[in-house]
């Protein structure tokens, strides 16, 4: 079953064998005027409205809250959270906008939510290498994705800022020793020994120089030409690269395979696809 915004995957047909698809020749994000019916709401406008002006950045602090973790040192957590409160957005705000814009169109079944990253982040791990990779396969997958729905498809990153993993348990026994649960880099260590396992709010700064870090080089990938459908070609990985495997694929003409003859409409203007 092939539900409005997905695309199935589970033909028996392979992708570069079926047929290819009349194009979409409008803007699938441009109005039209068929609007949806709204959508009921149960809770009263008064209700709405005290949710609003009741809300502030700080009022989730009056909720009850799980996997928060404790700290030894509140002075040092508050005198951090002051630091980090000085720096500059990591997100910004025309950014949130034009996703709420794109999410709305996938909420109609116009466009192909695509959200993809690591369950966590660490600190390990950061280099500019793993980010374009994990870039690569959000564009390969996009790709496919937008082949087989005939439809944009709204790439999200899980990434940026996925450091803390939520635990069922807050603490971890060893051979008899107990200890606190790793929670993710942004918060302690997993090195199993107390220290390490210990809340430390100094990982706070450093979790939002890694995520601003990363979003900048995504942000460079986006918008400086290595996400553009021309490439498609390139986005292959290194290990694909240098196989056998890989070299039979290079020596295929693209403009004769229907995936890539499909996406030649693009470059005369005809087939509507953004990037995210």
């Amino acid at each position: 079953m092939v539900l409005p915004g997905t695309a199935n995957l589970t033909t028996s047909t392979p992708l570069l064998q079926r047929p290819i698809f009349k194009p979409v020749l409008r803007n699938p994000f441009t109005p039209t005027r068929h609007h949806p019916k709204p959508i009921a709401i149960s809770a009263s406008a008064s209700q709405i409205s005290n949710r609003h002006t009741s809300w502030t950045p700080t009022s989730w602090k009056s909720r009850k809250a799980a996997q928060i973790p404790v700290y030894p040192d509140t002075e040092e957590l508050e005198s951090v959270l002051d630091e980090i409160r000085t720096y500059a957005p990591i997100v910004f705000a025309g950014e949130a906008r034009k996703l709420e814009e794109r999410l709305a169109a996938a909420a109609v079944g116009e466009a192909f939510l695509l959200q993809g990253g690591d369950c966590a982040e660490s600190f390990k791990e950061f280099n500019a290498v793993n980010i374009r990779d994990t870039f690569r396969v959000l564009l390969q997958m996009g790709i496919v994705l937008t082949f087989g729905a005939q439809m944009p498809v709204i790439k999200v990153g899980r990434m940026a800022g996925q450091f803390a993993k939520p635990r069922s348990d807050p603490f971890e026994v060893r051979d008899g020793v107990k200890l606190a649960s790793y929670q993710g880099d942004n918060i302690n260590n997993d090195a199993f020994d107390e220290k390490s396992r210990m809340p430390d709010p100094q990982r706070l700064k450093r979790a939002y120089l890694q995520s601003a870090g990363t979003l900048n080089l995504l942000r460079a990938f986006a918008t400086g030409g290595y996400a553009a459908m021309q490439r498609v070609s390139h986005w292959n990985l290194d290990f694909v690269q240098h196989s056998e495997q890989g070299d039979r694929y290079k020596c295929n003409d693209y403009n004769h395979l229907p995936l890539f003859s499909s996406f030649n409409f693009h470059r005369t203007g005809k087939f509507g696809i953004r990037w995210m």
